[in-house]
């Protein structure tokens, strides 16, 4: 395995961006420290031709200006939270709103838009980030890490973060897939898998209801291969509320697997975790159309507002850790 590094250009505050290079004979992933945003993913097609598969842009302008979180560690709360507000031990904290009344994906300045520290380790690089108490709302000091790692055909994320008092944390990468490797080819025709055999309703806002909904007999069942364009643009409110697929699935406990393939190129990616919910997220409001797509492990979404959910605090005895596995392969 072969790490290079490349300058990226700077940010508006004046600091320095980096380009890490990872790869080895089979995959080539491409990480800058500014939100630990992958740029490139090369993974082979069924004639060994060598081609990006993720949405990205070329120059870091772009980045800081306009993405739509492309290829980036999303924290510190993933998704939205409800009202931008939530009560932890009878204290409530009040979040930016940067989604109407919500909260999405951490606020305005979540790790997506921080410089990370970064160290080379055996099989790739270790990212660190220390927020402070309060940072964007959310209560403790914490430190974060995440780690790229290369193995033979796969990519594996590692995250860790130890907070210093109870606090709330869920974290997701958000890059965008497109197994083609055309650029302005959409992904209706992408088969998808989802081992998942409930999904988690939402309202107008996107915002998660609590209701676990079963996939069975509606557009949401991928318990077995389908088209994404399939039935993308069904009768169906769901789907009304957000344009298309950007829903949570509940994966099934000891399987929590996901599967995507795109034909012409035979390239397929297999997609397994220790998180209990992917979110599904088809492009809908990517302003080219529907050119890739979202596949972000996580835990329940919005679960500190929702009764029902499983809500999961961290604390410095107690500390967050997940783990999502990509491998890439030829189908």
């Amino acid at each position: 395995m072969k790490i290079e590094k490349q300058d990226f250009g700077k940010l508006k505050s004046g600091q320095e961006v980096t380009k890490y290079l990872l790869s080895n004979e089979n995959l080539q992933v491409n990480v800058i420290n500014y939100g630990g945003i992958i740029t490139e993913i090369y993974a082979p097609d069924q004639a060994g031709n060598k081609e990006n598969i993720v949405l990205g842009f070329d120059n870091i302008e772009d980045y800081e200006e306009k993405s739509p979180y492309f290829g980036a560690i999303i924290g510190r709360h993933a998704g939205r939270i409800g009202n931008a507000e939530f009560t932890l031990n009878g204290k409530n904290y009040k979040l930016a709103q940067n989604e109407n009344k919500n909260n999405l994906h951490g606020g305005p300045t979540g790790l997506d838009k921080r410089i990370w520290d970064v160290k080379e380790v055996e099989t790739g690089i270790e990212l660190t980030y220390f927020s402070s108490h309060l940072e964007e709302g959310f209560p403790a000091n914490v430190e974060f890490t995440v780690r790229y790692l290369l193995e033979d055909n796969e990519l594996i994320i590692e995250y860790q973060a130890k907070p210093d008092r109870e606090t709330i944390i869920n974290l997701t990468n958000h890059t965008y897939f497109n197994l083609s490797g055309t650029v302005g080819t959409d992904i209706l025709e992408h088969k998808l898998m989802i081992e998942a055999e409930e999904f988690i309703a939402l309202d107008e806002e996107s915002i998660p209801t609590g209701e676990l909904r079963t996939v069975a007999g509606t557009p949401f069942d991928f318990r077995e291969f389908k088209e994404i364009g399939l039935e993308i643009d069904a009768d169906d409110k769901q789907l009304e509320f957000t344009g298309g697929y950007d829903h949570p699935f509940v994966l099934k406990e000891k399987k929590k697997g996901i599967m995507l393939k795109e034909e012409e190129s035979g390239r397929a990616l297999d997609i397994s975790t220790d998180q209990p919910v992917v979110v599904f997220y088809a492009g809908n409001q990517l302003e080219a159309g529907r050119l890739a797509l979202c596949l972000e492990t996580q835990d329940y979404p919005n679960a500190i507002n929702a009764d029902n959910f499983p809500t999961k605090t961290y604390t410095p005895d107690n500390i967050y850790q997940a783990k999502t596995k990509y491998r890439f392969y030829v189908d």
